[in-house]
């Protein structure tokens, strides 16, 4: 009767020790041991000695089958994607058009007081450029000469001089004075422009920075409406244009390759067991079974 018992017994231990050995030796020893200078088989374990192929496999996996673009595109381009970014906006927004804070106040949680300043100063001088610049390259002076040439003309016809044909007097004059004062218009435009600018942009920037975030968002639906689907747009082109220039340049294979590398053995050890521990302990027990399957066989035999 033992005879029986005893078969299936030690069959099962053996096929748990084994397997249970097995298993460790997937990760230990992390280094090769050696015994009167001579290399111990199987050391180290399986793991460690193929760490540096294991993980140029797995990083060429990721980044071709589970982070390509095609996977990261449906992702991110999903309704559920795109809800969700709609909704933060609409959050934004709420939370701001209830916040006495100011513009600078708000900037204040995010940037430094220097990057703020800079930040003025660089929006700023842009507005200042393109406005002079196109002031500078208009023909505005000629504009200007020629409406108030037409005005004096206007005025003088429904006067009481026009009466008496002063009117034709003025219209003979009208040509060269229009010039020489559209001339003098467009100096006065391109030697002042900046500064005339420079002073009208300082002020409004000042209004601006010191609005607040509750006026800023407030009665401004639409313009809010167009800033949203502009900020969806810009995210759509980003990244069905951009995305693959972004993954070629982060280059995941790379990165998770070189993770791996640099993971200390035990770290890397503890991720798998964490992972897959049921697995493993699974297939432990497994070898128990085995062992006992073949361990009542033999008994049989």
């Amino acid at each position: 009767m033992y005879h029986y018992l005893i078969g299936p017994a030690v069959g099962a231990v053996i096929g748990y020790i084994t397997n249970d050995i097995a298993i460790r030796m997937l990760f230990r020893p992390h280094q090769a041991k050696y015994i009167m200078g001579i290399h111990v088989p199987f050391t180290p374990g399986i793991i460690p000695k193929e760490k540096a192929r294991i993980a140029g496999a797995i990083g060429k996996a990721v980044s071709e089958n589970l982070m390509n673009r095609e996977v990261l595109e449906k992702s991110l381009l999903s309704n559920d994607m795109l809800d969700k970014i709609s909704n933060a906006i609409d959050e934004f927004v709420t939370t701001q058009s209830a916040n006495e804070e100011t513009i600078e106040q708000f900037a204040g949680h995010y940037l430094t007081d220097e990057d703020i300043t800079a930040m003025r100063s660089n929006v700023s001088d842009g507005i200042v450029k393109m406005i002079t610049g196109k002031l500078q390259d208009s023909r505005l002076g000629d504009s200007i000469a020629h409406m108030a040439i037409e005005h004096v003309m206007e005025k003088t016809r429904n006067s009481v001089v026009g009466l008496f044909g002063a009117d034709k007097f003025v219209a003979g004059l009208a040509q060269p004075i229009e010039k020489l004062l559209a001339k003098h218009i467009n100096e006065i435009l391109h030697n002042n422009s900046q500064q005339m600018i420079e002073g009208l942009v300082a002020d409004e920037s000042e209004q601006l920075m010191g609005m607040k975030m509750s006026e800023l968002m407030t009665g401004h639906d639409e313009q809010v409406a167009q800033i949203k689907g502009g900020i969806l747009s810009a995210y759509r082109v980003i990244i069905t244009e951009h995305l693959p220039r972004i993954l070629k340049d982060i280059d995941i294979s790379s990165i998770i390759e070189q993770r791996i590398n640099e993971m200390d053995m035990n770290e890397a050890e503890a991720i798998i067991m964490d992972v897959m521990k049921k697995e493993l302990r699974a297939i432990v027990w497994l070898g128990a079974l085995l062992g006992s399957i073949m361990g009542t066989i033999n008994a049989l035999i």
